[in-house]
């Protein structure tokens, strides 16, 4: 075997499980929450990143761990794996140091729920052991550690009759996941995720996203309305996802601080999951509004969107004495 993976399947309990408003936020935070439960450290620390989100005139900032917090909170570094031979090779190379490599591939390989071999789709896995031998790999994957062998560990490392296939034309992107130092534990992680809240909240929008993006939707619904059904899942999970699913992050990560003994104000993760929830209520009645041909100008939903954002964002700002960057 090559690499050392605890493999536990449901391993990020405290963010994945429970009843969420978003089961999931995108493939890159569901990922390294996962990882960093199996390395038994605590992602809702390296949260602080979701007060910056802005809104980027067509789709909200995409959410993802910055690696400069990676670094300080856990000592973990990434760069990008060159793949100048087979692919297995490298990847045995690395998870023998007990390195993880993060892949790249078509999610339709991938065994888990609800989705195996459903439909194509990029997809990123975090893979911690190889058996090159046995033809079986393990990884991380969304919400939890999964297993591929036989024809689907051939698709993911593109292998045709035991070689590598002769069309794989181009390989996958791959990076290596290295716990380099010691991670922050005790009152140092605490103190250092407060650090980064204050960096991040140096540079959070410095006006209101939803405003913004307030005026921006009666032009987006014009468009959903005239392109129908097949455009809305990739709008909404590039909108109203992206919005919800971050301050529903944020939301979890205030109830951290607060259960650290961190003071806030009252009301400040209440405001974080007011937006979530709004933001889905949302995209079920654009849904809506979508298949019965019906335009919603969602006044109301936008109206508490921006006031709940108002009332959180901001407002942590002030309480910490954060001036916008």
């Amino acid at each position: 075997m090559y690499g050392g993976a605890k493999g536990k399947a449901g391993a990020g309990a405290s963010l994945h499980d429970g009843n969420p408003v978003w089961s999931h936020a995108n493939r890159h935070v569901d990922l390294w929450v996962e990882l960093l439960h199996g390395w038994e450290l605590e992602p809702i620390a390296a949260l602080p990143f979701t007060v910056a989100q802005d809104f980027e005139g067509d789709q909200f900032t995409l959410s993802s761990f910055p690696a400069s917090d990676l670094e300080r909170l856990y000592g973990i570094t990434m760069h990008e794996l060159s793949v100048y031979g087979d692919l297995e090779s490298h990847v045995v190379a690395q998870t023998c140091r007990g390195n993880v490599v993060l892949l790249e591939v078509d999610s339709y390989h991938l065994p888990q729920p609800g989705a195996y071999r459903r439909q194509h789709g990029l997809s990123s896995i975090a893979v911690d052991v190889l058996v090159p031998e046995a033809a079986a790999v393990g990884y991380y994957h969304a919400d939890g550690y999964h297993t591929a062998s036989g024809p689907d560990y051939a698709n993911i490392f593109r292998r045709r009759g035991g070689l590598r296939d002769p069309d794989a034309t181009a390989q996958p992107h791959a990076e290596v996941v290295r716990r380099r130092f010691a991670p922050q534990d005790g009152a140092a992680i605490l103190r250092v995720s407060l650090d980064l809240l204050r960096q991040h909240l140096a540079h959070r929008p410095q006006q209101n996203p939803i405003a913004t993006f307030r005026r921006a939707f009666p032009a987006h619904l014009e468009q959903l309305m005239a392109h129908g059904e097949p455009n809305f899942q990739s709008y909404a999970a590039s909108v109203l996802r992206q919005l919800g699913a971050n301050f529903e992050l944020l939301g979890c990560y205030l109830r951290w601080l607060a259960g650290q003994g961190q003071p806030l104000p009252a009301g400040l993760a209440e405001a974080c999951y007011t937006v979530a929830s709004e933001a889905m209520v949302m995209q079920f009645r654009l849904m809506r509004a979508v298949i019965s041909h019906k335009p919603d100008p969602c006044h109301d939903c936008l109206e508490q969107l921006e006031l709940s954002y108002q009332a959180s964002v901001p407002a942590l700002a002030a309480h910490f004495g954060v001036g916008a960057g």
